[in-house]
C-alpha cells in the first residue's frame, strides 16, 4: 500500500519522504506557542501550513476557508498535532470530505520526537569494529553503538528511549558490555543508568559531571568513574578516554582505534560549530578552559581521525549517506568556529564565544537534575522537558 492510499503515516515513513524530497504539504494544527517552539524539519523540509485546530472547534467555516486557501489539493497532505488525535479529527472531518489526500502522523509530535534513524558508518564496514550512528531526527541528537569482537557492543551517549538500542543489538546478537556518556547532558535525558540496569553492563561517567553544576548536589546513583587517559580493550580495538573540560567540567571524548581512528566528540566539536560553555551557569569561567581544551587536546589529534559528534544543528550537515561525520582535517578547513580557536588569541576567542551564545533553555537545568538522579519525571514530564531541538552549539550553528 502506498502512502497516498493510507490514512496514517509512521515517523519512519515521514522521515524517508523528507530525506528523499518527496512532494507533500505538512498541515500542523498545534497551537501557536507549540508551533513556534518546534516544528518538523529535515533534509528537504516540505512546505508547512499552520492552522491551529482550535479554530476548527470555534469556527469550522473559518478553519475550512483557511485550509482551502493555503493547502493545495494536488499534493498529499500530512496532518500533525501534538499526540495525533486532533490532527486525525481534522483530517477526517474537514480534509477528506473536501477531496484532500491526507494521512495523519501516528503519535503526532511526541512520536516524531522519539524516532531514531540508524546509519552504519561506512568507514567501519571493513574494520575490526562496526559503528552505528543513531539519529534522533527531531532533536538533533546523535547516539552510538559500537560492535566489536564479533558479538559484543558498547553504547556511547545512550538515549532515553533505549529500546531502539536494544532492538538493534538484539537483532544482531550483540551483548552490551559497557555504557558510556560523554558528559551529563543538559538537552536530553540519558538512558545510561536504566540501560545499565536492564543489561547489567556498567555505566561510565566522569565524576566531575556527577555533580549538578547549579545546585552543587551529587548524583544519587552509583556509576563507574572515568579518568583522563583510561583505556578499554575492545577485542582488537581500543577505546581511550580524553578529558575535555569546557562544555561541562567532566566532558570527555572517546578515541576509538581499530584499523582507523574514530573520535566520539559528544558536546565539543560539531560539524559546523563547537559546544557552548555556559550551560552550567559559568560561561565566563569555563570559556578560557574550553579554549585550552580545544587548542591543546582536540586540535592536536591526527587530521585523519573521523569525528562523530553528539549533536547536529541542521540536517544539511549530514553527508549524502546520511551520516553526520567528517575528519578532523576537513573540519579544520570548513568549521569556522573551530578555525577561530586555531587562529585567534585566547582573549579574542573567549570574547567572541561569549558574544555568540544562544538562549539558555530553562528546562536544561531540570534535565541535568534528572541526569544526576535528583529529579524523577514521569513520561509526560520527560517529553515536556525534551521538547524541541537541542541548543548545545554556539549561535552561529543555527543561522
Amino acid at each position: 500500500m502506498t502512502v497516498a492510499e493510507k490514512t496514517t503515516i509512521t515517523p519512519a515513513e515521514l522521515k524517508r519522504m523528507i530525506d528523499t524530497g518527496e512532494e507533500f504539504t505538512l498541515l500542523d494544527v498545534r497551537n501557536d506557542d507549540e508551533f513556534a517552539r518546534w516544528r518538523i524539519e529535515g533534509r528537504h523540509t516540505p512546505p508547512t501550513v499552520h492552522i491551529p485546530y482550535f479554530v476548527a472547534i470555534e469556527d469550522p467555516d473559518a478553519f475550512l476557508s483557511q485550509v482551502e486557501r493555503q493547502v493545495p489539493k494536488d499534493k498529499l497532505v500530512v496532518a500533525v498535532c501534538a499526540k495525533g488525535d486532533s490532527s486525525a479529527w481534522v483530517a477526517e472531518e474537514f480534509l477528506r470530505p473536501k477531496g484532500y489526500r491526507v494521512v495523519n502522523l501516528e503519535g503526532g509530535m511526541i512520536a516524531w520526537g522519539s524516532y531514531y534513524d540508524a546509519h552504519e558508518v561506512p568507514e567501519s564496514a571493513d574494520d575490526v569494529v562496526r559503528v552505528i550512528q543513531l539519529e534522533r531526527t527531531a532533536r538533533g541528537c546523535l547516539h552510538y553503538i559500537v560492535n566489536y569482537d564479533g558479538d559484543k557492543a558498547i553504547v556511547i551517549d545512550p538515549p532515553r528511549h533505549f529500546e531502539r538500542v536494544l532492538e538493534i543489538t538484539q537483532q544482531n546478537g550483540w551483548r552490551i558490555t559497557h555504557i558510556f556518556d560523554t558528559h551529563a547532558h543538559a538537552d536530553h535525558i540519558s538512558g545510561g543508568l536504566p540501560l545499565s540496569r536492564v543489561t547489567g553492563a556498567p555505566y561510565f561517567l566522569h565524576p566531575y559531571d556527577a555533580i549538578h553544576p547549579i545546585d552543587v548536589l551529587p548524583a544519587t546513583f552509583e556509576f563507574e568513574w572515568l579518568k583522563d587517559g583510561m583505556t578499554f580493550k575492545l577485542g582488537e580495538a581500543t577505546l581511550k578516554v580524553i578529558h575535555i573540560p569546557g562544555h561541562t567540567l567532566g566532558n570527555v571524548a572517546y578515541l576509538l582505534e581499530g584499523k582507523r581512528r574514530y573520535l566520539f566528540t559528544g558536546d565539543s566539536i560539531f560539524i559546523v560549530s563547537i559546544a557552548r560553555p555556559d550551560l552550567g551557569g559559568r560561561g565566563e569561567t569555563w570559556s578560557p578552559m574550553w579554549y585550552d581544551t580545544l587548542t591543546k587536546k582536540l586540535l592536536t589529534l591526527p587530521d585523519d581521525v573521523l569525528v562523530l559528534p553528539g549533536h547536529f544543528s541542521q540536517h544539511k550537515e549530514a553527508r549524502t549517506d546520511g551520516v553526520f561525520a567528517a575528519t578532523l582535517g576537513e573540519l579544520k578547513e570548513t568549521n569556522e568556529d573551530l578555525r577561530r580557536a586555531m587562529t585567534g588569541s585566547k582573549d579574542e576567542f573567549v570574547a567572541w564565544m561569549l558574544a555568540n551564545l544562544p538562549e539558555f533553555p530553562p528546562q536544561y537545568v531540570d534535565i541535568k537534575r534528572v541526569n544526576a538522579g535528583l529529579l524523577q519525571p514521569d513520561e509526560e514530564k520527560a517529553n515536556e522537558l525534551e521538547l524541541g531541538k537541542n541548543i548545545c552549539a554556539l549561535a552561529t550553528a543555527y543561522k
